[in-house]
């Protein structure tokens, strides 16, 4: 991989990681409040798959840092390891996006305030955040995600990323349906008429109800 765009994704992992540990560390030591509610009364699929995106992003942040470094193993096996396309232009999208992605993050975790958790916290979930970033999007932490894990596709451009992404994408989408199911019982009528201005994803204009 070119230098530069080897060194600009250990620079925005570095980011990423210091703002999501940051935040954890803060809301832990300084308001007593555990941030990760991961797998934490789940049984069965829900939990698999909450469990298992935490060990599959662990997997995929190795990835990124093998790659972006003159490494000689990588955490992927060989056969994903097939580029699948390589063009400047692309790497440059791909760059924007991962910027884009991030600086949804921080804004993210920002109007967030104490409420910010990873996973569905049914014992004290927080406020329900509707400003800020949340004016625009319903889940803008994952709409990060998805613009992050695309991104870096389109930097490194190989199969492997690409399959993460694809799958990262589903999980979100399923992760989102399991959160709305609860959000809505837990607020009510208030959620339900946030979800009716609100984008699931982006925008002003809402894309799906809540039933």
């Amino acid at each position: 991989m070119n230098n530069s765009f080897g060194t600009f994704q250990l620079i925005a992992l570095s980011i990423f990681a210091s703002a999501f540990i940051g935040r954890s560390v803060y809301l832990k030591s300084v308001k007593k409040i555990s941030p990760f509610a991961l797998g934490v009364g789940k049984r069965g699929l829900r939990r698999v798959v909450e469990i298992g995106f935490l060990m599959g992003f662990i997997a995929w942040a190795l990835e990124v840092i093998t790659s972006a470094l003159p490494a000689t193993w990588r955490v992927f096996p060989r056969p994903l390891q097939i580029l699948i396309v390589d063009s400047e232009v692309l790497k440059v999208i791909g760059a924007a996006m991962i910027v884009a992605g991030i600086a949804v993050f921080v804004l993210a975790l920002i109007s967030f305030g104490t409420s910010w958790r990873v996973g569905i916290d049914k014992k004290s979930p927080g406020g329900l955040v509707t400003s800020g970033m949340f004016a625009l999007s319903r889940n803008p932490i994952f709409v990060c995600l998805d613009l992050y894990a695309f991104g870096t596709f389109l930097l490194n451009g190989t199969l492997g990323f690409l399959i993460v992404a694809l799958i990262l994408a589903i999980g979100i989408h399923y992760q989102i349906l399991q959160e709305e199911e609860f959000l809505l019982k837990f607020y009510g009528t208030a959620y339900q008429r946030y979800c009716d201005r609100t984008a699931r994803y982006l925008g002003w204009r809402p894309v799906n109800r809540v039933n």
